[in-house]
């Protein structure tokens, strides 16, 4: 199974690319789509899209996995940030594939065993869990990779809980 992980944002989107076999966890790669603040919105998120859509037409992933939204006190940057991540939903639904969102929490607790774990903490494990030399850089797409980590930690279980609860009788 390979998964798309994303950590979106308008000027940096971080991404990566995670293959699982069996047991096994591999990094397809990984980076960041970067876009300048100089260049209006709209020509910003074509540029993201039109990337995750060659990210994805070249490694055909299973999935897309989605940092959701954390907010801060910028509420100017949560609506940039949803806006790119609207935008790779977009990808993912119009290429038919499903999508998963994880918070900031969930991501780091897939990784790192809690969900209050810093970026090093992240990093770290990520090189560690996909066998790298040293922690991905930058933090954008090493976030991304935890991601992708992620939802092939918790995917599974999510999807055989959602398709027992499709198959239990109402209880009247």
């Amino acid at each position: 199974m390979i998964v798309l992980g994303i950590d979106p944002g308008t000027a940096d989107t971080g991404y990566g690319l995670v293959e699982s076999t069996g047991c096994r966890l591999r990094a397809l790669g990984h980076g960041v789509i970067q876009t300048s603040p100089g260049v209006p919105l709209e020509r910003r998120l074509a540029a993201i899209h039109a990337r995750v859509e060659e990210l994805v037409r070249e490694h055909a992933p299973d999935t897309v996995a989605v940092e959701e939204l954390y907010f801060g006190t910028n509420v100017r940057t949560a609506f940039a940030v949803g806006q790119a991540r609207g935008v790779v939903l977009l990808v993912a639904g119009q290429r038919g594939i499903p999508a998963r969102s994880y918070t900031p929490q969930q991501v780091k607790g897939a990784v790192c065993g809690h969900g209050r774990a810093g970026k090093e903490q992240v990093s770290r494990m990520v090189a560690r869990l996909l066998g790298l030399p040293a922690p991905p850089t930058p933090d954008h797409a090493a976030d991304a990779l935890a991601v992708a980590i992620c939802e092939l930690n918790r995917g599974p279980l999510e999807r055989a809980v959602a398709r027992a609860e499709q198959k239990a009788e109402p209880v009247a």
